[in-house]
């Protein structure tokens, strides 16, 4: 059950300054100004979410969100350069230059505990009202993402446990986790992202009702699926999370092929090729540079693509694209791909050396190394593919 509808009122752990590594230095200056900005004003406004997770845990955070009492029209009047999105939840966007801090009131769940089993099929709880800093806490995913940083007094106020489960390196849902994952199934996936990109061991109550409704998240909206599938990618941890994916059985039901595969055995390739990607992903991260989605899409394919002999390229990808609707450029490009291992499985001729033109060849050349890698093959051939691109780069 949602324990913070009827639990009675209590207060939370708070961590003073010395009790924490949280540093204002390390947290983006745009962050900074709208929290001083709003606290002068005499709102109450904390640095929330992954951004102070990220901070305890001495990584650089992506995002930094900022949760406030102030209403959204009351921070659009504090800032000239905010704007308002959103529609049945106002969210507040604070630009300086192209970066933005998302800033959004403090919420509640509206809906009682019977109401949001009685809606859960419906899809995500989006009927929110403001609330506290306590209600906040409480209507987030895991206690991990529940940690509020504040600007007043460099403390981390924490309502849910956050604190002792990132010291136990634990993903564990807030509430009881039977109700929030049919509530919104995404959040499923969410715990594989955090459990793989962060090294977590998923607790076992919230594991065990990632494995019972684990067909919840075909009730999910399809897009944003396809947003978390591609997100499984990042950190070079895709081969933990897709993994994880299989293990909980929701692999089996977004991508019911590629997990039967797995399951005979004759897709167990999968495994290798996605560690080889998350290498790959890892030195191209270190350049400055990011993997396209086509490429990591083909690789997850690829071991179903190999183990049989009826599969094309089209015929495989074409499997993400009604499943999971992902946009018909990462499609055509993905079968570009998966079908380039003919072309560069020989020499450069003078014919088949045109491919080098095409704007995906790169990537093909990119794919078809980690595919060699991860098989153990000789790149004799693709050194001189690479080596005739270079050639014919210099030319011009």
């Amino acid at each position: 059950m949602f324990e913070f509808l009827k639990r009675k009122k209590r207060q939370p752990v708070v961590y003073a300054r010395p009790d924490h590594c949280i540093s204002r230095k390390s947290i983006d200056p745009d962050a900074l100004k709208v929290l001083y900005r709003l606290s002068s004003l005499g709102y109450t406004a904390y640095l929330v979410g992954g951004g102070v997770r990220d901070l305890l845990l001495g990584r650089e955070p992506k995002d930094f969100d900022v949760g406030t009492s102030a209403k959204p029209c009351e921070v659009r009047r504090a800032f000239k350069n905010c704007f308002l999105i959103g529609r049945r939840f106002r969210l507040a966007h604070v630009r300086f230059g192209s970066n933005i801090i998302e800033t959004a009131t403090f919420r509640q769940n509206s809906q009682t505990v019977g109401e949001i089993i009685e809606n859960a099929a419906l899809g995500p709880l989006e009927d929110n009202t403001f609330g506290t800093p306590e209600t906040d806490a409480y209507r987030r995913d895991f206690t991990v993402n529940g940690l509020f940083y504040d600007i007043k007094d460099f403390s981390v106020i924490d309502w849910v446990g956050g604190m002792d489960d990132l010291n136990k390196r634990i993903i564990r849902a807030i509430g009881d986790p039977d109700i929030r994952f049919q509530e919104d199934p995404v959040r499923m996936m969410r715990a594989v992202k955090f459990s793989s990109r962060l090294d977590f061991k998923i607790e076992r109550k919230t594991l065990a009702a990632m494995k019972k409704h684990h067909a919840c998240i075909l009730n999910a909206a399809v897009p944003r699926v396809c947003e978390e599938v591609f997100r499984l990618f990042s950190y070079s941890k895709s081969a933990k999370a897709f993994r994880l994916m299989w293990e909980t059985g929701m692999l089996g039901d977004l991508l019911p092929e590629l997990a039967a595969s797995i399951d005979s055995g004759k897709g167990k390739m999968i495994w290798k090729y996605l560690e080889v990607l998350d290498g790959y992903d890892a030195m191209m991260a270190k350049k400055g540079f990011e993997v396209s989605n086509a490429l990591r899409a083909a690789v997850l394919m690829t071991a179903l693509y190999k183990s049989s002999k009826d599969n094309t390229g089209r015929k495989v990808m074409q499997m993400m694209l009604q499943s999971l609707k992902i946009p018909k450029a990462v499609y055509f490009s993905s079968v570009l791909l998966m079908e380039s291992t003919r072309r560069l499985s020989g020499m450069p001729t003078k014919g088949k050396g045109r491919f080098i033109h095409n704007r995906d060849f790169l990537d093909a050349l990119d794919y078809n190394r980690i595919v060699f890698k991860a098989e153990g093959r000789c790149e004799r051939t693709l050194d001189a593919w690479a080596d005739l691109y270079e050639e014919k780069g210099t030319e011009k």
